[in-house]
């Protein structure tokens, strides 16, 4: 959405607001702050002990396979997402607006719900081989590894590239196609040479967020038993191994910011060009005798990514045996675990972001833009990554000078800041937004009649922004109860999510404890797309 004229910013050449812009500063700094765990931990390694760790087998097994998942996910999501898009804006579809939106829904699904249910599924000895025994089939072949990681990924991320190739598509000047057919251009020669240069910029877009999202996901790869550098962090963080995490940390972390470097370039140059109609309301392509065998592949894919885990979930909510191993069994307290850690990130978030979101909004100084990029900086960071550098806070405090932090470990306090360093720009950028729409002229009218800054932001500013707080608010909470690997680094003894209890299930083997959580993590996800859509995102489908 622009912004309207009569919004004023604080220019480069005004005074900033010193005490705002020190708490603002102050916020940053405690967000970005554990993260020098990494620095710390990488001036312990000497040049040539990190070179044999960077030379040995292990390592290279690891980058190659998290490259080639990356590479992988990224490729399929585009030959997914992509026409996937086309056919629901510009094609004659059969039931185009329902795919439309049933296409964009595997983004509700965490996906190692849906790689557990797929391994349920699809394994050598899985529900669809039982189903497949009556006709001599006893064993399929193995999906677990470095296939089926892509596989179950990509049908979880393609969402992205659909959805950006979408709102490209959407916004396009349907005119250069009839151009394109007045000089003899058939359908896919009009698509190569007019359609797919003006949408390329979008796609990228998406394809970078698939990227970002497979070589940062825990939980699929480590349930189809792929060595990448989540899983294995993970693996020495148990071990004890704490020297190689931090190794493989700093690669990680490495890669992950050459994809945002990427992704922050194509998006300042986005650009696209409309014609100023609803794109979605006019057919521009006639499919003619392939109109419904092109329905397959939106069928296909939404049968794969929705119907599946639907389906071992429901199986395994039906069959279970409540007996078999009683400690997996659900307890409402697990909900409420997550319902009182989830409403306290929100609630810390919210206060986080309210003086960022305000401070970027009314100043357009480069020291501010730097402060607002930096607390967006965790949200880039995996959760695996993230965890273990505030258990090494935790633990490690005598090389931090942190004499306090040991008291801090294995607590609630101490995951609720990971949550909020997580998913904090989720509450500034909605924030943000509409502060951008309060009348400046409005608080100034304010201030003249006595009204201190803070009175005057109390007065005017809140109520005018509250619905962005609370949307701010809602995904924050909304994602914190899908969190799985800060939650399993930092949770206190004993204390119990939906997430954990969904992890401890399939690490027993014992899918079918996961199957109430996981419907219910499921529903939340699906409330999440509610806000996304109440927000703004309507434009995407």
């Amino acid at each position: 959405m622009s912004r309207p004229s009569f919004v004023r910013r604080i220019t480069a050449n005004d005074e900033l607001p010193l005490g705002l812009t020190a708490l603002v500063a102050a916020i940053a700094a405690t967000l970005l702050f554990p993260l020098s765990w990494l620095l710390v931990e990488a001036t312990r390694i000497d040049g040539g002990r990190a070179w044999s760790l960077l030379v040995r087998p292990k390592t290279v097994e690891i980058v190659g396979n998290s490259l080639l998942l990356m590479v992988g996910v990224t490729v399929c999501s585009v030959l997914v997402g992509v026409p996937l898009a086309w056919l629901t804006v510009q094609t004659d579809l059969p039931l185009r607006r329902f795919w439309a939106v049933a296409v964009a829904l595997p983004l509700v699904v965490p996906s190692y719900i849906g790689a557990f249910a797929f391994v349920s599924a699809f394994g050598p000895r899985g529900e669809f081989q039982s189903i497949l025994e009556p006709l001599g089939i006893d064993r399929l072949p193995e999906i677990y590894g470095l296939w089926g990681s892509i596989l179950v990924i990509t049908l979880y991320t393609y969402p992205y590239v659909y959805l950006t190739t979408r709102a490209a598509l959407l916004s396009f000047d349907t005119r250069l196609l009839d151009a394109a057919r007045t000089l003899n251009h058939d359908t896919w020669g009009a698509f190569r040479r007019v359609t797919l240069p003006q949408i390329r910029p979008a796609v990228i877009a998406g394809a970078l967020l698939a990227a970002l999202y497979a070589v940062s996901d825990f939980g699929t790869p480590a349930i189809m038993q792929l060595p990448v550098f989540t899983r294995q962090i993970y693996v020495e963080f148990q071990q004890w191994n704490r020297e190689y995490a931090a190794f493989l940390s700093l690669q990680l972390l490495a890669i992950v910011l050459v994809v945002l470097a990427l992704e922050w370039k194509v998006r300042s140059n986005r650009t696209v060009r409309g014609d100023g109609g609803d794109g979605g309301s006019r057919t521009v392509v006639e499919l003619g005798r392939w109109r419904w065998p092109a329905t397959l592949l939106p069928v296909g894919v939404t049968a794969l990514s929705l119907l599946v885990p639907l389906w071992i979930l429901g199986l395994w909510l039906v069959t279970a045996d409540p007996y078999a191993r009683p400690e997996l069994a659900f307890e409402f307290e697990y909900a409420y675990n997550s319902l009182l850690v989830s409403g306290a990130a929100a609630l810390v978030a919210v206060a986080a972001a309210i003086p960022v979101a305000y401070l970027a909004a009314r100043s357009n100084a480069t020291f501010v833009s730097v402060l607002e990029r930096a607390t967006y900086v965790g949200f880039a960071v995996p959760g695996v990554v993230l965890g273990l550098a505030l258990v090494s806070v935790g633990t490690d405090y005598e090389a931090l000078d942190l004499p306090y932090a040991p008291a801090l470990y294995q607590t609630l306090p101490l995951l609720i800041f990971a949550y909020v360093i997580r998913f904090l720009p989720q509450a500034v950028g909605s924030i943000r937004s509409t502060t951008l729409q309060v009348d400046p002229t409005l608080v100034e009218a304010a201030r003249t009649l006595g009204d201190t800054p803070l009175k005057s932001f109390r007065r005017v500013t809140l109520p005018l922004i509250a619905p962005g707080i609370t949307a701010g608010a809602a995904l924050v909470f909304l994602t914190t109860m899908k969190e799985l690997p800060a939650t399993l680094f930092l949770r206190p003894t004993g204390f119990d999510t939906l997430v954990t209890v969904i992890w401890r299930a399939q690490e027993a083997a014992y899918f079918q404890y996961a199957a109430i959580p996981a419907l219910m993590l499921i529903v939340v996800s699906g409330l999440s797309m509610v806000v996304l859509l109440t927000q703004g995102g309507r434009e995407g489908l």
